[in-house]
């Protein structure tokens, strides 16, 4: 893994309101996940088996990257099952960004439960060439 994207970033804050200690106690899931750099940044791909867009929420605050949102349960007759595994559950997933991504250019795309993350590189940060006189 680059060290430009650090993975399940811990809270920092010595001081957390009680709605934050509520939120910690909570159990997620962790989606996982693979990253990888390409010339122009940055491809995060999530693992998200049953979630909607209307169940995600993908925000950058500082540079703090946040996938997070719920997975419904599955609707199914009362009677028609006898064993399940499945079930609904609240995931989170956090990242640490390198300033040299450029996050105001951050696209995703949710297709067949995985969500793919391009983490363009600002224009400053991807190498380039210089021409010898």
């Amino acid at each position: 893994m680059n060290a430009t994207l650090k993975t399940d970033v811990e809270p920092t804050a010595p001081a957390q309101t009680a709605a934050a200690e509520t939120e910690m106690e909570r159990e997620f899931i962790r989606p996982v996940v693979n990253i990888c750099e390409t010339p122009d940044g940055y491809v995060l791909e999530a693992e998200l088996p049953g979630v909607s867009k209307e169940g995600l929420s993908v925000n950058v605050e500082g540079n703090l990257l946040t996938l997070e949102g719920r997975r419904a349960a599955p609707v199914l007759p009362e009677d028609g099952y006898f064993y399940r595994e499945s079930c609904a559950g609240d995931f989170r997933r956090e990242f640490q960004l390198d300033p040299a991504i450029d996050s105001g250019k951050i696209t995703a795309r949710l297709e067949q439960g995985v969500l793919t993350l391009t983490l363009p590189k600002a224009e400053a940060a991807k190498p380039r060439n210089i021409a010898v006189a």
